[in-house]
């Protein structure tokens, strides 16, 4: 009786004749047309094409601008603690925060495509007869790479994504094409004669491990450094090349100011007073390159003058809020400051700008992924949020920097590699860094970079910029 009762709420008058099979028939159709429906509806609210929306990200975390003003004098962090690194904003970032003893100059920010930084003195020594190396494409090059896992010693295992099988190898055949002028690929024998007799030290976290080892990579083809460090610690090298008498060193540093882990993944910053580890060693060298990130995004206690000013996803409530670029602005400040105070340091100092993470589909320890096999376009992609704040801030304290040493005949230059980094979402290790059921801290990093890889670049850039400080 039951089966009749549905035959006929289902199946009236008109189509009494129609037979079992075909009645079956018509409930698969109706099912696959409501769920079809069901599909569509969820996914327009996300703004992408057939896909429900418990299979996206969830943004469910986004504030409102509200929700953002609230925050950034109150703190009610939304992430479970600790922090989990490196975890980009879900939501977009706070502006700078109004700070106690940050003066005015951080009123005028800037970013990579702004008419201010491209026609301004920032990278008027970057230019190559007129030339701004860093406005441009990624183009191929089929002759690349120009080194491998084999034939070069400094690859470390998570930089390895040939060894451990990295599926497409087509991220190493690019290269950077400025818009107004041809960048040359970099010459190991060009480079080594314009170092002569001098030194050169990397003072950062580990992506700036990252750029010297690709450089020691593109040396290894024509010489082979003699490690010549003091200590065991491998944050802290020194090599030298005998027959060049050239020394290239690296100086660990996370935050470029003195830091002190409170408890895991936790840290206390002072971010007026620079890290020792490397101000007080650097005055001998020639060149001095500088950089920071993702270590900013961690959660932090800052102080000034030995004061605690507020926080980054620490777990009280009533403390003020500072954002990650406010402290990486600080600190850049405290670093600069502490380079043009050094009575003996004749250097040159560059800035290696910020290098984006891409992490897409979560964040790093729920899914996110970078698996794309191609660089974006330039009107592809765009800087924003948290990594354009990242950006600004270092920029602003590049500029005063430069102003500041000019008093004291010292020279900054700017290597602005963060536009032509945020179109190389395919040039990270992902989960080819390491074996396929390793216990490590991030299964998918898409921080770092394969060697040989993108950045790769940044020694091409480096090297046309010593030939015109040359």
């Amino acid at each position: 009786m039951k089966a009749e009762a549905i035959d006929q709420l289902l199946f009236k008058k008109g189509y009494q004749g129609i037979t079992i099979s075909s009645k079956i028939a018509v409930l698969v159709i109706l099912a696959l047309f409501i769920l079809t429906g069901t599909i569509l509806y969820f996914s327009s609210s996300q703004g992408i094409p057939f896909y429900p929306q418990f299979l996206l990200n969830n943004n469910s975390s986004k504030l409102s601008s509200k929700d953002d003003a609230d925050h950034s004098s109150k703190l009610a962090s939304p992430y479970p603690y600790p922090y989990p690194y490196p975890y980009p904003y879900p939501y977009p970032s706070p502006s700078l925060s109004p700070s106690p003893n940050n003066g005015d100059h951080s009123s005028k920010l800037l970013s990579p495509n702004d008419d201010d930084v491209k026609n301004s003195s920032i990278r008027e020594e970057s230019k190559v007869k007129n030339c701004d190396l860093f406005s441009g494409e990624w183009i191929p090059n089929p002759e690349a790479p120009y080194y491998t896992n084999v034939t070069c010693f400094e690859i470390q295992e998570h930089q390895n994504c040939m060894k451990f099988g990295k599926p497409d190898l087509g991220f190493m055949k690019w290269r950077w094409k400025p818009n107004e002028c041809e960048l040359p690929i970099f010459s190991p024998t060009e480079f080594l004669e314009l170092v002569r007799g001098k030194s050169m030290a990397f003072v950062g976290d580990s992506v700036a491990r990252n750029h010297m080892q690709s450089l020691l990579c593109l040396l290894s083809r024509v010489a082979s450094p003699k490690d010549v460090s003091d200590s065991q610690d491998s944050d802290f090298k020194r090599f030298i090349y005998t027959d060049y008498n050239f020394t290239i060193a690296k100086f660990w540093s996370t935050h470029l100011v003195k830091s002190e882990e409170k408890s895991f993944n936790l840290f206390n910053l002072y971010l007026d007073e620079p890290d020792e580890k490397w101000s007080t060693r650097i005055e001998e060298f020639d060149y001095l390159i500088i950089s920071a990130g993702h270590w900013f995004i961690r959660p932090t206690y800052s102080y000034e003058a030995r004061r605690l000013v507020g926080c980054l996803f620490c777990s009280e409530q009533n403390m003020t809020y500072l954002s990650p670029a406010y402290s990486y602005q600080k600190a850049f400040q405290t670093a600069f400051k502490a380079i043009n105070s050094l009575k003996n340091y004749k250097g040159v100092t560059f800035l290696r700008t910020f290098a984006p993470s891409h992490f897409e589909g979560g964040v790093y320890n729920k899914g996110g992924d970078c698996v794309r096999k191609r660089p974006f376009l330039n009107n592809e992609t765009r800087l924003e949020g948290w990594n354009l704040e990242m950006y600004k801030a270092q920029v602003e304290e590049f500029r005063i920097a430069v102003e500041e040493g000019k008093k004291r005949g010292l020279k900054f230059r700017l290597i602005d590699t963060t536009q032509a980094m945020l179109m190389r979402p395919d040039g990270h290790p992902s989960r080819f860094g390491h074996l396929p059921h390793a216990d490590v801290a991030m299964y998918n990093d898409c921080v770092h970079w394969c060697l040989p890889g993108p950045i790769d670049a940044w020694n091409d850039f480096l090297l046309e910029m010593l030939k015109t400080q040359s």
